[in-house]
């Protein structure tokens, strides 16, 4: 989706850009917009969570419908068998296929959205985490700026500027550093999304040999049917009568 890329990459340039500019007057504004722009894709993602979430609830419900119809067909090809129509039977039999590989998609869309709401609300969690952790460097950020002006001013005074620049300078390379690492570890969590989606959950379906074909599903509908049938027809043991006399 493209608003998780959003979210996983929007801060990193920033963080790079503040480290390498942080003595320009206008750094920590062109940051503090992109925090800005970031709470805007946070809310963007909320509002994209709700309409998974919202997917996730009308599949299940579409599952249970089609569960209701397999039933209620299994029972009709039951009566056709009382009456010894085979043919009609196997009629309803291949609808209730039709019906299972339709509770079967339906599953699986189910699960996919399942897994897109996990996977949203981690990655909001995240964000919001590493928004808080970029506003308090951009605190920091400013700190140092201010440092850094009234060092400077200090130097062309007295004319000793080597060594507090020097120890202004370590300090912004150290905040460098420190967004360097959050951008790192932004672009793991962009790799996650690559490895974990729906493909995956596609992949795993098929590797467990989900699937079948209609003829099949049918074929095992009717011997399913059959095999009930066959229960039904069983005589039911009579109780022993009483060997005491009244």
């Amino acid at each position: 989706m493209t608003v998780i890329k959003k979210l996983v990459t929007l801060l990193r340039g920033s963080a790079r850009e503040l480290g390498q500019s942080v003595v320009d007057s206008q750094a920590t504004r062109i940051y503090e917009q992109e925090i800005v722009d970031a709470k805007s894709s946070i809310a963007e993602a909320r509002s994209e969570l709700t309409a998974v979430m919202a997917k996730q609830m009308q599949t299940a419900r579409e599952m249970e419908r089609i569960q209701g119809e397999i039933r209620r067909h299994e029972d009709m090809a039951l009566q056709a068998l009382d009456k010894t129509e085979e043919g009609l039977a196997l009629k309803v039999a291949e609808r209730v296929a039709g019906l299972e590989a339709e509770l079967q998609a339906q599953t699986e869309a189910h699960a996919g959205f399942a897994l897109q709401v996990n996977r949203l609300k981690d990655l909001i969690r995240g964000a919001e985490a590493r928004v808080r952790e970029h506003e308090r460097e951009i605190g920091i950020a400013k700190t140092t700026e201010s440092v850094y002006r009234a060092t400077q001013s200090i130097s062309d005074n007295i004319g000793s500027t080597g060594s507090r620049l020097s120890s202004a300078r370590e300090s912004l390379e150290r905040i460098k550093k420190r967004h360097e690492d959050l951008a790192d570890r932004m672009a793991a969590a962009e790799t996650l999304d690559r490895e974990f989606g729906h493909k995956a959950l596609e992949n795993e379906l098929a590797a467990a040999g989900i699937g079948d074909s209609d003829k099949s599903r049918a074929e095992a509908v009717m011997a399913r049917l059959r095999a009930r049938q066959l229960a039904a027809a069983q005589p039911s043991p009579q109780p022993k009568a009483d060997s005491q006399g009244g």
